[in-house]
């Protein structure tokens, strides 16, 4: 019998070359929807062609489930399950040809004890099962500003890099004014509306940004210009029209967890923002952005720790801290366009020195110790009712944090913490378990509300009497001050109250 061998060879796509830049499409996905349209604004303005994948599915899990090991987590059986989806459609509709010669998938990855190191190879598999090897996938590394596709085809440079970050900070300002309008609306489908609208305006702006300077001109134009607060100060007139009623109690729930999980909205997460809304909560979304101001700090933590075998330690740690620096400020001016709405980006030395008793910050897997630091941040700042932490099913540095919450509530027994599992067909548990946290959660910002009508002598009445002679204070944009209260409404409250000289 003769003997047959069997002869691995690891993936390697074919080179995308810049001639086939004005025909060849650039697929991703991963993100939010509003992400996703802006990132494809940025690759439009600097000449390629680019498109998400169609929205996350709950047939994405069972496709993904056919292709990739059936024990990996779920952000990567439904993103693998997507990508295969898309792949198939394509073929159908274009033809296999099509697929390889006129198509580009692009990902990102990472380090770390976590399924992000390994999403490529789980998309190899798909490649494999669709018999699509010639189908060509690169991956770029996350913390390089400057880097090409084998070929030249796609080259990150400076502009482009700039552009997609400005695309993320935009994305996470329309988010957290979504979350913060969209539970008090009067007219019901209103904020979605005006999300859409908003999404719009941005990409044509972000597909028209003037391009200047190559490296250091380029990145001082984004530094000092005001194309972009511009932009958003056109988006807030939108948001001007929203009329809310903030004499709504509701709890607040800060949304914490696996990246992919946490940044979410569909049918991968059991689309629980929005389940949650439904229950009468407020949603804190995660940021994209802290991620990245997450990235950078763990940069200048590692470089602390590792001073007496630094040369020229104090300017290395001065550019680092600057960039850390920069990154914020450029944030917090975006967020004033819109009236400060937006959440502010939570100080990462502050997370880190929260969670040191509980998690050690070099364990630097999923979203680290920043898990921690995030629940009790939300506690001592008052920005949260509850957390919601959502984990992969058998997710290490998961498992790590919410087994490290159990110190944490022993010593926090005030922190309402609900952990929540997500296998991805499982929601009625998921559900279940929410709402039994939530429903303290719901009672606390009640007596809140309560409290503060007591407090301050005020009827409903009265408080809408004196939104009728101050129309701008129901406007989404408008801006409540934090009296000391978790809940939106407690604030509001306190808020007219001192407008109408009944606080001091």
């Amino acid at each position: 019998m003769e003997a047959v061998s069997f002869e691995y060879r690891a993936y390697k796509p074919r080179p995308f070359t810049k001639e086939e830049r004005p025909y060849t499409t650039i697929l991703f996905g991963g993100l939010t929807f509003k992400h996703e349209r802006l990132i494809t604004g940025a690759l439009e303005n600097m000449g390629y062609k680019a498109k998400p994948l169609p929205n996350i599915e709950r047939i994405d899990l069972d496709i993904g489930k056919e292709y990739i090991d059936v024990g990996a987590c779920c952000p990567t059986t439904f993103t693998a399950g997507n990508l295969a989806r898309a792949l198939m459609h394509i073929e159908k509709k274009e033809g296999r040809d099509a697929v390889k010669d006129r198509y580009v998938f692009v990902t990102v990855g990472a380090c770390g004890p976590c399924r992000f190191g390994q999403y490529h190879e789980s998309y190899e598999r798909v490649l494999e099962g669709l018999n699509l090897r010639d189908f060509r996938l690169f991956l770029l590394d996350l913390l390089q500003l400057e880097q090409s596709a084998e070929g030249g085809g796609l080259e990150v440079s400076m502009p482009l890099t700039l552009g997609l970050v400005y695309a993320m900070f935009m994305g996470d300002l329309i988010t957290d004014m979504e979350y913060a309008t969209r539970p008090y609306e009067v007219k019901k489908g209103q904020t979605d509306q005006v999300v859409r609208d908003s999404v719009e305006v941005l990409y044509e702006k972000l597909k028209k940004r003037p391009i200047v300077g190559k490296k250091l001109g380029n990145f001082l134009w984004h530094i000092f210009t005001d194309y972009f607060v511009d932009a958003l100060k056109e988006v807030k007139k939108l948001w001007d029209e929203i009329e809310v009623d903030r004499l709504q109690p509701k709890a607040r729930v800060k949304i914490t967890g696996e990246f992919w999980l946490q940044t979410h909205e569909g049918d991968g997460n059991y689309n629980i923002k929005r389940w949650l809304e439904e229950q009468g909560a407020e949603v804190i979304p995660p940021p994209v952005a802290v991620w990245m101001d997450y990235l950078i700090h763990m940069e200048l933590f590692k470089l602390e720790d590792a001073k007496p075998f630094v040369k020229n330690y104090y300017l290395k740690k001065f550019v680092i801290s600057f960039f850390a620096w920069l990154y914020r400020r450029t944030y917090d001016k975006l967020r004033k366009a819109l009236n400060n709405i937006p959440n502010p980006l939570p100080s990462q030395r502050e997370l880190k020195e929260l969670a040191r008793p509980y998690f050690y910050y070099r364990l630097a897997g999923g979203e680290g110790h920043m898990l921690i630091g995030k629940a009790l941040y939300a506690l001592k700042h008052k920005q949260a009712h509850m957390v919601c932490e959502l984990s992969p099913y058998g997710c290490l540095p998961n498992t790590m944090s919410v087994g490290a919450m159990a110190k944490v509530l022993a010593d926090y027994p005030e922190l309402l913490y609900a952990p929540i599992e997500i296998k991805g067909d499982s929601e009625v548990h998921a559900y279940s378990r929410c709402q039994m946290v939530l429903t303290e959660a719901k009672r606390r910002a009640k007596e809140e509300f309560e409290q503060a009508l007591e407090r301050t002598g005020l009827s409903l009445e009265e408080i809408r009497d004196f939104e009728e002679k101050h129309p701008q204070l129901k406007r989404a944009t408008y801006k409540v001050p934090n009296y000391g209260y978790v809940g939106t409404s407690a604030n509001y409250v306190m808020h007219v109250a001192k407008l109408m000289g009944r606080l001091r």
